[in-house]
């Protein structure tokens, strides 16, 4: 019988002679099979396993085929394991099951392992005369070993048992060695189909479990599935995922799982150190088949004797290691090591994804409580329409395109009877322009006691921004003072829409231009105008956010458009300043759409009491 057990002495070629039979067979000992009845076997034989590219099928069906001719009590089928150099068990009949499922045969023992080396047939009368027997079967009596060749190369041993000694005799050998020839072949075809479709279900199953992880952005929550992952692809007895510390340089135990429980691994593995450290220097996996006699493993697992460890790179930067441990040696194959690093480069890959989707995501979260509190702070920069009575009614509005915008308004008091108001719009959106126009706030208040005119505080405000000018940003302002007692309006323009005033129910827009601020001109004049208004006239400062709006016809708003809207509206009698604000910003929004603001829309709104 051919199965794992203690040495056993080879034996001299004399003692593998044939005696005379003393049970029944289907071929007697004296049948001469001829050239032709033997072709007609190869036929039979090779059209009844050739039929199928399933192996259990194939080897069934010799099975059968061989019991029509040879009546035998126990059946099987060894293969070679060559990375173990060793027979296994594929297909049996007869044998006890916890022989079939545990024992292996070394290459060279036993009377199957020594056809399998020699590639030559054994046929032993009495296996109780043969020292290289290995009892797996108390009632076994005679055994005939064939080895399967394929081009000159053992893949496998047939073999076949009998109660009765002297069961088979030379002309089953005879028979069996030619049936094995086809045998062989049908085995190897059928093996190399089960490779392949076993390879290209591998690849599937890899395919799906990378897309698994490639779905998974939480950090934490990937580290815990890698073991869940890596288990659909290899049944490991111990998993430990081991991410890198750059800064403290050694490798982290992140997840691990012993024999199908989850444990909190506190220790660490020095860089380079142990069969981690080695896979992660060596940038290849690592296959140990003994730890017992490798130098490089640390004890951590006193059960483990086999390991596999495979590292996980990223963008050229080892990342990580996964480790799988066995307490069976030689456990872990080369087909494990192939689909493994298939698997590490897709969850390298996935681990880096996750890790910076949290960086980002922490980014965002601070940035977000940064914009919070920028928002806040540029809502308090915009003031309260002034409560004191100037004999204007005022409204003020701001909608901005962003979280923060660059449009700017502001009230200074000048006096008891005079008031100061600007309205301006700085290039560009976002933090920066908030921050550049809180700047311009801010220089347009630490002037307002001095309280220039319109013209020069524009001239004023101009020197400080071109001095310190910003390469990309400038911004646009209209300044304006209002003194009650003259009911007077004075207006300077810095590149700013020009406000429209209604006197004597007819529109109108103020001609002024001018330099922008902070441009790099701070000696550039401004012009300066002064109107005389009465009660009911209206004078409105408005930002391009308003004008430029992209209705849902694909057009502009436009000037015009706004003209005729404050006509008609400063036309209806009691109409406030705040109820004009609010038409203008209605109108444009239900004009474009209910779209999202593309610009900030800024509004200040007078009205003469």
């Amino acid at each position: 019988m051919a199965a794992m057990s203690p040495d056993k002495a080879s034996v001299p070629p004399e003692a593998q002679e044939a005696v005379s039979v003393d049970s029944p067979s289907r071929l007697p000992a004296s049948l001469d099979v001829g050239a032709p009845e033997m072709l007609a076997l190869m036929a039979e034989l090779s059209e009844e396993i050739n039929a199928s590219l399933d192996l259990d099928e194939v080897l069934a069906k010799a099975a059968a085929f061989i019991r029509r001719l040879i009546d035998y009590e126990v059946f099987a089928i060894l293969l070679v394991d060559e990375e173990r150099n060793d027979l296994y068990f594929r297909f049996s009949i007869g044998h006890r099951p916890e022989v079939v499922q545990n024992w292996r045969v070394p290459i060279g023992r036993g009377i199957t392992g020594t056809a399998a080396a020699t590639g030559r047939p054994l046929l032993v009368p009495d296996v109780r005369e043969d020292p290289r027997y290995i009892n797996a079967l108390d009632s076994t009596r005679s055994e005939l070993a064939v080895p399967l060749m394929v081009k000159g190369k053992c893949i496998g041993v047939l073999d076949i048992q009998s109660p009765h000694v002297n069961a088979f005799h030379p002309d089953h050998l005879t028979v069996l060695s030619l049936l094995a020839t086809r045998l062989a072949i049908a085995i190897d075809n059928a093996r190399l189909f089960e490779a392949t479709r076993r390879q290209a279900d591998t690849l599937l199953l890899l395919h799906e479990v990378a897309r698994q992880a490639s779905e998974v952005l939480e950090p934490e929550e990937l580290l815990r599935r890698a073991a869940q992952l890596v288990k659909q692809v290899i049944d490991y007895q111990i998993f430990s995922l081991l991410l890198y510390d750059p800064e403290q340089k050694v490798f982290r135990h992140s997840v691990s799982v012993k024999f199908g429980q989850d444990v909190q691994e506190r220790s660490v593995v020095p860089e380079g150190q142990g069969i981690v450290g080695l896979a992660a220097r060596r940038r290849q996996p690592v296959l140990v088949p003994d730890v017992t006699r490798n130098p490089h493993y640390i004890r951590v697992n006193p059960e483990t004797r086999s390991e596999l460890a495979v590292p996980l790179i990223s963008r050229n930067r080892v990342i990580g290691v996964i480790d799988l441990e066995s307490p069976q040696p030689n456990y872990f194959t080369a087909t494990h090591v192939q689909a493994l690093s298939i698997l590490a480069a897709h969850l390298a890959v996935a681990i880096e994804n996750a890790q910076l989707y949290a960086r980002v995501t922490r980014a965002e979260a601070r940035m977000e409580r940064e914009l919070q509190a920028a928002r806040a702070m540029q809502a308090a920069l915009l003031p309260e329409v002034p409560a004191e009575d100037y004999g204007l009614d005022i409204a003020a509005r701001y909608v901005s395109a962003r979280e923060l915008g660059g449009d700017i308004y502001d009230f200074r008091r000048y006096g008891p009877q005079s008031l100061a108001f600007a309205l301006g719009d700085v290039s560009g959106k976002g933090a920066g322009a908030a921050l550049y126009g809180a700047v311009a706030i801010g220089i347009f208040r630490s002037l307002a006691p001095l309280k220039l005119p319109p013209a020069r505080m524009l001239r004023a405000m101009n020197r400080p921004l071109s001095e310190r000018r910003i390469e990309g940003w400038y911004m646009t302002l209209c300044v304006a003072t209002w003194h009650r007692g003259r009911r007077q309006l004075r207006v300077a323009n810095a590149g700013q829409t020009q406000p429209l005033v209604v006197h004597a129910g007819q529109v109108g827009q103020l001609p002024l231009t001018g330099f922008p601020l902070g441009l790099g001109f701070s000696d550039a004049p401004y012009e300066e105008l002064s109107l005389d208004l009465h009660s009911g006239d209206w004078v409105i400062f408005y930002s391009d956010g308003i004008v430029e709006t992209m209705t849902t016809a694909g057009q502009l708003f436009g000037t015009e458009r706004l003209r005729a809207l404050v006509a008609e509206a400063s036309a209806q009698p009691g109409l406030s300043a705040d109820g004009m604000a609010d038409r203008i910003l209605a109108e444009v929004a239900l004009a474009s759409g209910s779209a999202a603001p593309a610009d900030d829309r800024t509004l200040i709104v007078l009205k003469v009491k």
